[in-house]
């Protein structure tokens, strides 16, 4: 049997990530198609290119822990990413479509700050520094994803949805 351990744990995290970042993905380029302010689809769209840097960052992570890079079903994100299909479906047309895509995209974006903040605490716990850096670079950007979706909230996308 496996031992299970803190570097376990952080394997199998790393997996459920891994995952994750696929799925985000695939879910980008709908949400950019879908949303209606310029500002809030061209976020997405380079939200998915900084996502491909990201998912980049995971496989070195596994290559240095001599690990295939392989997912592992998250439903977490599967539930986030269901939540948004939703509101594209039933807000379609609507003035508050752009603010239900920015709250299920800020779903989305806190999901991955949680995750890649435990993941970095853990590999600086297991002396694996550089592993931290790259987890750091994906956190920051993610957290800059965030503020920009608040930006673009209180800017525009829920006084045009009110």
């Amino acid at each position: 049997m496996v031992q299970q351990n803190l570097e376990t744990l952080f394997v199998e995290t790393l997996k459920d990530i891994f995952y994750a970042e696929k799925q985000i993905l695939k879910a980008l380029p709908k949400m950019a198609r879908s949303a209606e302010s310029p500002e809030l689809k061209q976020a997405f769209l380079n939200h998915r290119e900084e996502t491909e840097g990201q998912v980049e960052r995971l496989q070195q992570i596994f290559e240095m822990l001599e690990k295939p890079a392989r997912g592992k079903t998250c439903d977490a994100i599967l539930g986030i990413i269901e939540e948004g299909k939703e509101v594209m479906e039933e807000f379609a047309g609507s003035e508050a479509l752009d603010a239900g895509l920015t709250a299920a995209a800020q779903a989305v974006e806190h999901y991955e700050i949680a995750r890649y903040g435990t993941l970095k605490t853990w590999a600086t716990q297991l002396g694996m520094k550089d592993a931290a850096t790259l987890l750091d670079q994906t956190l920051q950007e993610e957290k800059k994803a965030d503020e920009l979706l608040s930006r673009l909230a209180g800017q525009t996308v829920n006084k045009k949805a009110a």
